[in-house]
């Protein structure tokens, strides 16, 4: 087993450890409001990792720049999605709330 395997082993383990602590906050947490906290935690700190294991891997080849896109877009569309579920969530629970 060469070094880069196991980064790469290390990296993937991490990411895979930190999404499922993501998920149990989802399924442990009871209000919408904590549970979109843990949801949108899933896609910054194990999604670098991830991408830290493929970047390790593959290093700047197209799978390595797609994955780079990927978790970019993941990064940046994340806090608008979490912000219009959060208002969506809060509307449905308010009946007086005016969008």
């Amino acid at each position: 087993m060469h070094a880069t395997d196991l980064a790469v082993d290390v990296l993937l383990a991490l990411g895979v450890g930190a999404e499922l602590l993501c998920v149990v906050g989802v399924v442990v947490m009871r209000t919408t409001l904590d549970r979109l906290h843990y949801a949108a935690a899933c896609t910054t700190v194990p999604a670098f990792l991830i991408l830290a294991a493929v970047l390790v891997r593959e290093h700047l080849s197209a799978g390595g720049i797609e994955a780079i896109a990927t978790v970019a877009l993941l990064f940046l569309l994340n806090p608008a999605l979490v912000i219009t579920t959060a208002r969506a969530a809060h509307g449905a629970d308010n009946p007086e709330f005016d969008a």
